[in-house]
C-alpha cells in the first residue's frame, strides 16, 4: 500500500519572508538570492513573485517582520524607561540578525510598521513633557539607535554574517606598529591603551558603550527641555 503523500505546505508572503529571514540569518543578507530562497522552499523561483514584487519588496518585508516583533514596553512604565526598553529590543533584534542593521541602513521609504516604532519612540517624547520643535530635534539626536545600534566610522564586519551591531576594528597590530602609532597618535594610543586595561577581553565593549551614549543623549534632551530650548532661538554666543 504506498504511503499517504504529504501535504505541500501552502506557500504565503508571511511564509516566504520567514524562509528569507532564516537564510540570512545563517548566510547573510548579500548572499540571500531569489534562486536560493524558492530552492530553500521547495518551488520555483517565479513562484515567489506572486508574493514579493522583487528582493527590495523582500528585505522591505524581512525589517517589517523583525521591527513587527519588538517588544511592547510594560505600559506602567515611565516615559524615559519606555523609550530604553523600546531601544533594547531593537538592539536584541539586531544582535539575533546582523543582517538588520545593513538592511535598514540601506532603505530609503519607511514603511507603516517602520513608521509604527518610529511613532511610539516619539510618544514617549512627547510623554516626557516635550514640545514637537524639541521632539523633531531629539528624534533626529537619536537617529539610528531607536533601531539598535549606534552610527560608526572605519569598522570592519566581525564575528557573522554581514554586519555586527558596533563591530570593532578586526585585527590588532603588532607590537612594533602599536609602538609606532602611539608615537605618532599619541592621544588615541593614550585612550586605547587604558580602554584595553579596564577591558582585557576586548577594548571596546559596544553594549556599555551604546548605553553610555544613549543616557547621554536623554540626559541632555531633559536638559534641554528643562531649560526652555527652542530651535527658532539663536544660541547665546560664548
Amino acid at each position: 500500500m504506498p504511503a499517504p503523500a504529504t501535504a505541500r505546505v501552502p506557500l504565503d508572503r508571511a511564509r516566504v519572508i520567514a524562509t528569507a529571514i532564516d537564510a540570512a540569518d545563517a548566510d547573510g543578507l548579500a548572499a540571500l538570492s531569489m534562486r536560493g530562497l524558492a530552492t530553500r522552499l521547495g518551488v520555483v523561483p517565479m513562484a515567489l513573485y506572486k508574493h514579493v514584487a522583487d528582493k527590495d519588496d523582500l528585505v522591505a518585508g524581512m525589517i517589517d517582520a523583525v521591527v513587527a516583533g519588538f517588544a511592547a514596553p510594560a505600559a506602567d512604565l515611565g516615559a524615559r524607561d519606555s523609550i530604553t526598553a523600546r531601544i533594547a529590543s531593537a538592539r536584541a533584534a539586531v544582535g539575533r540578525h546582523p543582517w538588520l542593521r545593513g538592511a535598514i541602513e540601506a532603505a530609503t521609504s519607511p514603511t507603516p510598521t517602520v513608521l509604527a516604532h518610529m511613532d511610539a519612540v516619539a510618544g514617549d517624547l512627547f510623554r516626557s513633557g516635550l514640545s514637537a520643535d524639541l521632539v523633531h530635534h531629539a528624534m533626529h539626536a537619536l537617529g539610528s539607535r531607536i533601531w539598535g545600534f549606534s552610527p560608526e566610522a572605519f569598522t570592519a564586519p566581525t564575528g557573522g554574517p554581514d554586519r555586527t551591531p558596533d563591530a570593532p576594528t578586526a585585527e590588532t597590530p603588532d607590537a612594533e606598529t602599536q609602538r609606532a602609532m602611539a608615537e605618532r597618535y599619541p592621544h588615541v594610543a593614550a585612550v586605547a591603551a587604558d580602554a584595553a586595561a579596564r577591558h582585557p577581553s576586548g577594548a571596546c565593549v559596544p553594549d556599555a558603550e551604546f548605553d553610555f551614549t544613549l543616557d547621554l543623549l536623554l540626559d541632555a534632551i531633559e536638559r534641554l527641555h528643562a531649560a526652555g530650548w527652542r530651535s527658532d532661538v539663536p544660541r547665546a554666543s560664548a
